[in-house]
């Protein structure tokens, strides 16, 4: 915790005062996450080429896929370490809300660092089977549901906010349990299934983490949260410093991750960043917005939902391939087409989730 040590020295000389400021040390946590990503991952792509860490490609993917097999893999574990030291910086840890989410991005980077490993080490090419890795998503969502249920700090704990209307909130009782569950599971996949082609999950888990900086911002800001009536939940500011330290990581990664990629995320980051994304929104009450901030992430999911659906019921499918991504490319869209384009549309909506805070 630097800041806490470069604070102390604030009655000595004044300017050290400016490190007791969120968006100051937001706006280092950003800077720092993004310089360690971007100087470590050329000796990370090195060591797993290495080590034969590399990219699965599945034979029933998109042919243009193919060329991509033996690109590094596992990328994730330098994005969760480059935002994990970058809070140890400039974050408070003693901050309950700030080592939940740190809980979640670790933890649901481990279920997928072990996918990734089964993948990569031919021991199971298709990974931790799904109970297994589902089950495990779970228990850790199930732990975090009940930290805050439990909470007798929040008096939000078990409320549900309705977006577009002033302080709007359902209790759910103890069934706010099972959804914060399947919002944190629900999230962690998304983000899975949308990480297939290049820099496309990376860029929007970057877009979709700038909004929610600014949603947890004001939530934490008792100023800005009565004006545009919001829920204010003390001391859910200090995720800004979180959120800045994945948006860098993000950015860092995006670096090596854009088309031609470099190096992939794999399960590690996917899972974890989509975990991180999740318990945000429940600790912040924005579950509802999540859905629209993560468009893409509920579209990629919906679309893998109906076409499974439909082919059970029907035997035929709707998309030529699912997730989405996949069946634009098979329409021959090329691939940074279809990545930039879905990029357009998720700062579209991340905008769009940013008016709900004014229109209430």
């Amino acid at each position: 915790m630097l800041y806490k040590l470069f604070y102390s020295f604030h009655d000595l000389y004044s300017p050290f005062n400016v490190f007791r400021y969120i968006t100051f040390r937001t706006a280092l946590a950003i800077v720092t996450a993004m310089l360690i990503t971007l100087i470590m991952t050329p000796w990370f792509i090195e060591k797993m080429k290495r080590m034969s860490i590399t990219q699965y490609v599945r034979d029933d993917g998109p042919k243009t896929h193919m060329p991509k097999a033996g690109t590094p893999t596992m990328g994730g574990i330098l994005i969760i370490l480059s935002v994990v030291l970058s809070v140890l910086f400039w974050g408070d840890l003693s901050n309950r809300f700030v080592q939940v989410v740190l809980m979640a991005l670790i933890g649901y980077g481990l279920i997928g660092c072990l996918d990734d490993y089964l993948k990569t080490s031919g021991r199971n090419p298709k990974g931790l089977k799904v109970r297994y890795k589902l089950g495990l998503q779970v228990v850790l969502a199930l732990l975090i549901g009940l930290l805050f249920y439990h909470d007798p700090n929040d008096a939000y704990a078990a409320s549900l906010s309705i977006p577009f209307f002033k302080k709007w909130l359902i209790d759910m009782g103890w069934f706010y349990i099972p959804f914060a569950i399947l919002v944190i599971v629900g999230s962690s996949n998304a983000v899975n299934l949308t990480d297939g082609i290049d820099g496309l999950a990376i860029g929007l888990v970057g877009i979709a983490t700038l909004a929610n900086g600014a949603l947890v911002y004001i939530s934490g800001n008792s100023v800005f949260a009565e004006y545009l009536h919001v829920l204010y939940l003390p001391g859910t500011g200090e995720l800004s410093v979180f959120c800045g330290a994945m948006f860098g990581s993000a950015l860092g990664f995006l670096w090596y991750n854009s088309y031609p990629a470099e190096i992939f995320m794999g399960d590690v980051g996917s899972l974890g960043l989509g975990g991180a994304l999740g318990t945000l929104a429940v600790i912040t009450k924005h579950e509802v917005v999540l859905a629209l901030v993560g468009g893409i992430f509920v579209l990629e999911t919906f679309s893998v939902m109906v076409q499974v659906a439909s082919f059970k019921i029907t035997g035929k499918r709707v998309f030529k391939m699912a997730p989405l991504h996949h069946h634009f490319e098979e329409k021959g869209w090329p691939e940074p087409k279809v990545i930039v384009r879905f990029w357009i549309v998720g700062i579209v909506l991340a905008l769009l989730s940013l008016t709900t805070l004014k229109i209430r």
